[in-house]
């Protein structure tokens, strides 16, 4: 391989962000994905990664460590391993602003042992790397928050929310992401998860799915369908601004023919992990 066609960026694969992102606008999804243009990190995000980062710790501790207590001693040594490893931390949390966003991840950390008691379970794996290609041709990859195993065999697949539930009427992307996880962990595995639960820990309450081989299928063939477009977008390098109700938080707008602007010259099609996988 010549130095011309080394990839200069990481091969693509589906997520279930990266899968909304390309149905709400191609080019946002494109901009995110194949030029990775950064976006300023919100109090929010940045909030909820701490939370995860706590609750992954606690639950490597032994049973009888998993207390509420020591959960809440983890918050700050993590959020200082967040600021060492990140700059701009600093001026999105400054110090004044400090004590009432640990106090916020004080109460979803609350919030989650007011759900589910850690000392009576052991986790089989938090944050779960996956990365698959799937029979239909389709690349994969993300992260799981939990796996849970039961001693009889079962699984169950679990997401930490630390926003607001959403209403029935706009569960869809949540579920996407949890049929998702789902999907890719059967066909890695051969295990179809028993149940699939959001526990949304800012209210004390849980989203349960369950789901079925058939209905994993025809997940599977509607993901078929979506890489399709994309790949075909991405090759022909048209990737198209579509406005719907989510434009006014974009952080691309200054680069969005539907507002005036002009997106950066396309650096190309990256390839895919289904070509990486094919290749070696």
């Amino acid at each position: 391989m010549t130095s011309a066609q080394i990839p200069t960026t990481r091969p693509l694969a589906l997520s279930p962000s990266r899968a909304s992102d390309y149905q709400q606008c191609p080019l946002r999804y494109r901009l995110r994905a194949i030029d990775r243009i950064p976006e300023p990190k919100s109090v929010a995000q940045v909030k909820g990664t701490l939370v995860h980062a706590v609750l992954e710790e606690t639950h490597k501790l032994a049973r009888e460590q998993r207390t509420f207590a020591t959960a809440v001693s983890f918050i700050k040594p993590e959020w200082d391993k967040m600021l060492a490893a990140d700059d701009e931390l600093h001026q999105l949390v400054p110090p004044p602003d400090t004590p009432e966003f640990l106090n916020d991840a004080w109460r979803l950390v609350r919030g989650y042992f007011e759900m589910e008691n850690p000392q009576g379970f052991d986790a089989h794996e938090c944050e779960m790397a996956l990365e698959a290609v799937l029979p239909n041709g389709v690349p994969v990859r993300g992260f799981i928050d939990r796996v849970d195993i039961a001693p009889t065999g079962e699984v169950r697949v679990v997401d930490y929310k630390t926003g607001k539930k959403p209403p029935p009427r706009f569960s869809a992307e949540a579920q996407f992401q949890m049929r998702f996880y789902a999907l890719v962990y059967w066909r890695l595995f051969g295990v179809i998860p028993a149940q699939l639960r959001l526990m949304y820990l800012k209210v004390l309450d849980s989203m349960f799915l369950h789901t079925t081989r058939e209905e994993l299928e025809y997940f599977e063939r509607d993901l078929g369908q979506l890489w399709q477009k994309i790949e075909s977008d991405g090759k022909a390098g048209d990737f198209r601004p579509k406005k719907n109700n989510l434009c006014n938080w974009c952080s691309f707008q200054h680069l969005c023919p539907a507002f005036g602007g002009t997106p950066p010259d396309y650096p190309g099609w990256p390839g895919s992990v289904a070509d990486s996988a094919a290749l070696s």
